[in-house]
């Protein structure tokens, strides 16, 4: 099983796989903008982003899994995506469970301006929507918490195959 874990970053699929799976996020958050009418946050729009990367991160892996640089390229933009996802869940779902006057989001995006990126895709990236508002409930889990769940699970499953792509590495160059 170990060197099975160890030999998946050298192959194209699951690197797809990555990327599918963020995908799959991305189209679920569509899904309840555009049919369940419910409208993003700043922090849901910032956690897309986050999703992105990740989908981002498993395009680049798979672009040339061989590649040691391409790889390492991958994990850091998986690993820095995945935290990123995770942060802004913990934030968003601790001001939807402990509603403050004293915090709350923005309204506009705060994106860098040679990124506007609520400008350049406005259906996916402008928010419209407040953060404390919960609208939607599976298994009494809010949305930003389902996201802690999914963001924990790209964490772990990055930390795992790399420690293990890593270890594997060094003692096949003993």
């Amino acid at each position: 099983m170990y060197q099975f874990i160890s030999n998946l970053p050298k192959q194209r699929l699951p690197w797809v796989l990555l990327a599918l799976t963020g995908m799959g996020l991305e189209a679920s958050a569509l899904f309840f903008q555009y049919v369940m009418e419910l409208s993003p946050c700043v922090l849901c729009v910032y956690e897309r982003v986050a999703i992105m990367g990740i989908i981002i991160a498993g395009l680049v892996g798979a672009i040339a899994p061989a590649n040691p640089v391409i790889r390492l390229s991958g994990f850091t933009l998986w690993f820095v995506s995945a935290g990123y996802s995770l942060s802004l869940a913990i934030e968003h779902t601790d001001i939807q469970l402990n509603p403050s006057p004293f915090s709350t989001c923005d309204f506009f995006p705060n994106f860098p301006t040679w990124a506007p990126l609520h400008e350049w895709a406005p259906w996916l990236f402008n928010p419209t929507g407040f953060c404390d508002e919960i609208n939607w409930q599976f298994l009494s889990f809010t949305m930003p918490q389902w996201l802690i769940v999914a963001s924990s699970i790209y964490l772990a499953v990055a930390v795992i195959v790399f420690s293990c792509h890593i270890t594997g590495l060094i003692k096949s160059a003993k």
